[in-house]
């Protein structure tokens, strides 16, 4: 190896990170630092980005720092994160700028104060160009290097010419950002029928996908108006106990099973995931519910002859009548 890769190395094994979350998706992101040590209270700091400078919340366990470095892993990240989507680069997002102060909080506040009526300004000319998208939401970016709008559409918009009026008008960078229904939901959350702010702007991070058959196997109304969110997509809560009951539903028989209980053989004609309980019907037509302690399941060889001696023994009573 030669001299300058030694050194490079050696650079990069001393480099001190923080994880800081910041933007209005509330992004995570390592940030290279020079401090000694990491205050341990609740605190903003500005950083810079690629977008700029911008504001963000310090995160992470006190335990997760140690002499001012931030020495989780890729894995102990996912597991503090609760979430095995967590993809948090171990390089270098951005730097650490300083504490954030009063006047910097303050500041903060006046450019949301201006992102509103940014955003106002932004609707007026979608209206007056006749463009199909919706304006949601809209970020000026702390250090007034871009401004951001978040916008919702059915396709592809050709929004250049909006672009344009809107730079000539503020005089910085604009973007435009196509977002989806649950992150509207996210950007603007309100109450839900539960009684609680979204779960999504409340307290989840990462938005993983929720289906139909989640709300199935918990045997849920199937009524969309209940089981729809703010987003008017499937609630998140419904993720919630979905591997409870995948793991319950794996130790239940599936249906047509045959198994012994204490009044016999039968086989499997429904189940209940969360009481463990087993509906089993007998030859004789009677059915009743065991708990799943309380019986066994045949191999399928056994079960099957058990099944044919019934089947001869049925067939020797019809020869004799």
């Amino acid at each position: 190896m030669s001299k300058n890769s030694e050194t490079r190395a050696k650079q990069t094994k001393h480099k001190k990170y923080i994880l800081v979350r910041y933007g209005r998706m509330s992004t995570l992101g390592l940030f290279e630092h020079h401090e000694t040590g990491i205050t341990k209270v609740h605190t903003r700091v500005v950083i810079k980005t690629n977008r700029g400078l911008e504001l963000g919340y310090l995160v992470g366990r006190f335990s997760s720092y140690k002499a001012g470095q931030f020495r989780l892993s890729q894995e102990q990240l996912k597991e503090y994160f609760n979430n095995e989507d967590v993809d948090i680069s171990q390089g270098q997002i951005g730097k650490f700028i300083r504490y954030a102060t009063a006047a910097d909080i303050s500041e903060e506040r006046h450019l949301r104060k201006i992102a509103r009526e940014e955003m106002e300004y932004c609707r007026r000319f979608v209206r007056e160009m006749n463009l199909p998208m919706k304006i949601v939401d809209s970020e000026h970016v702390f250090g007034g290097e871009r401004i951001i709008f978040y916008f919702m559409s059915d396709g592809r918009v050709d929004f250049r010419d909006l672009v344009k009026r809107i730079a000539q008008e503020y005089q910085t960078r604009i973007e435009m950002r196509q977002i989806g229904s649950r992150d509207e939901a996210k950007l603007l959350g309100d109450v839900e029928s539960c009684g609680q702010q979204c779960c999504c702007q409340r307290f989840l991070k990462y938005l993983k996908p929720v289906n139909m058959r989640m709300a199935k196997m918990q045997k849920a109304t199937l009524d969309p108006a209940k089981i729809s969110g703010y987003c008017g997509r499937l609630k998140c809560c419904l993720r919630y106990e979905d591997e409870t009951y995948t793991d319950l539903k794996k130790r239940l028989p599936k249906k047509n099973t045959r198994v012994k209980t204490k009044n016999g053989q039968g086989r499997v004609i429904d189940t209940q995931i969360l009481s463990q309980l087993v509906m089993v019907e007998f030859e004789s037509g009677e059915k009743i519910a065991v708990s799943l302690e309380e019986l066994e399941i045949l191999p399928q060889s056994a079960a099957t002859d058990q099944k044919q001696n019934s089947n001869s023994k049925k067939k020797g009573q019809n020869d004799k009548k």
